[in-house]
């Protein structure tokens, strides 16, 4: 084994972050071994060393009506993929997450007799069960990062998973403390801190921003002490943000202040948190921030995929637990009165200690680390399988 090629296909911001641990955690599994990584990369698996055949930073598409504006986009891309999982033949494949593209990509080049890996499952127990057909047929190793989801594969009928802990247990932290982010961003330390988090995606920035806003200058009205911060991924999404604050009438509160790529250190620092559903929610879970998970979607949307969804649960850390430990905001319960409410709830003393606590119980359902390096460990084995 002195040499070993991947394909990594990975299509959003998260993926492209848990493919870039994975791409440095095999490397430090195989020592001696000549490892050669293309796919699909943002642009944290092209600093790790993975060849862009395409550069996914233009794929995180949110919406049904989105996406089929950016077909054509999607189209070049798979293509482009495919051509080159042929051409170069990796040893295997390492689909991440991603589901809507890359089942379809496993299903192509399984076809093409290339062995598919399939790194942080589909929500396929949330909704859309039927693509469990899919994972069935065309993926030769599922490896999951959640601790219910191994059985649930196994009820109906995949035997072919590999539970590694989740990733995040370990990554997520902050390096900093609150009195130096405070400082730093000129915040007062004694007075209360409520970050928003409003997704990393345009459209979920432009739809559910605004209603934060409207939510922050309710909560300024009967708490003028309460600071606000705006997490953002990238320098993209903060002018996303401008534009959303912008747009708003100034009713003389002080503005947010806008955080780019620092979101553990702002929910470390912050009482309390609005957060759009997704992977933040388990992150701000794991760090301990009491939060409020929102979520809204075009109307179509949610006409749409309302009837496939098969959870109790929106929230990653409500799912983790079994509980609605943070209270789901979504759609038309989402509304800038509700989350005020709720967010002047969350930090009444009593109430902020109990979420911390019962987060802290979530939390440690993940496991403590190494979830890269148990998935590396396990994509050596099977490469070795199959030399």
């Amino acid at each position: 084994m002195k040499n070993l090629k991947f394909m990594i296909v990975a299509g959003e911001a998260s993926g492209d972050r848990h493919g870039a641990a994975l791409v440095e955690a095999l490397r430090n599994a195989g020592p001696g071994v000549n490892f050669e990584f293309f796919g699909a990369a943002g642009k944290r698996l092209r600093s790790a060393g993975v060849e862009p055949v395409v550069e996914s930073d233009a794929l995180s598409i949110v919406g049904l009506p989105e996406i089929a504006r950016a077909l054509p986009i999607f189209l070049r891309a798979f293509r482009n993929l495919k051509r080159a999982a042929i051409e170069r033949r990796p040893d295997a494949v390492i689909l991440v997450d991603f589901p809507d593209f890359n089942l379809k990509l496993a299903k192509s080049l399984k076809k093409q007799g290339v062995k598919v890996i399939y790194y942080i499952s589909p929500q396929l127990w949330a909704w859309r069960k039927y693509r469990v057909n899919s994972i069935k047929k065309y993926v030769d190793l599922m490896i999951v990062i959640l601790p219910f989801e191994k059985d649930w594969y196994a009820d109906n009928g995949v035997t072919h998973v590999e539970y590694v802990g989740n990733p995040l247990a370990m990554e997520v932290h902050a390096t900093t403390s609150k009195e130096d982010f405070c400082r730093k961003y000129n915040l007062n330390v004694d007075r209360p801190i409520v970050s928003l988090l409003p997704g990393s995606r345009h459209k979920e920035i432009v739809r559910i921003l605004p209603v934060m806003l409207e939510a922050s200058a309710l909560i300024s009205a009967r708490q003028p002490e309460i600071q606000f911060i705006i997490a953002t991924a990238s320098s993209r999404d903060e002018r996303d943000v401008q534009e959303a604050i912008s747009a708003l009438k100034n009713d003389g509160s002080d503005p947010p202040t806008i955080v780019e790529n620092e979101t553990y250190d702002a929910l470390n620092a912050s009482d309390a948190a609005a957060i759009t559903s997704g992977t933040a929610t388990l992150e701000a879970g794991i760090i301990g921030t009491p939060m409020a998970i929102v979520y809204s979607g075009s109307a179509l949307n949610y006409y749409l995929l309302e009837p496939l969804i098969s959870v109790d649960h929106y929230g990653l850390i409500n799912l983790i637990a079994g509980e609605r430990v943070a209270k789901e905001l979504i759609q038309k319960n989402f509304t800038a009165e509700t989350l005020a409410d709720e967010i002047i709830r969350l930090l009444e003393p009593a109430e902020n200690a109990s979420m911390r606590e019962r987060l802290k119980q979530a939390a440690d359902k993940l496991g403590h680390g190494g979830a890269s390096k148990l998935a590396a460990e396990a994509i050596i084995r099977l490469a070795k399988e199959h030399l």
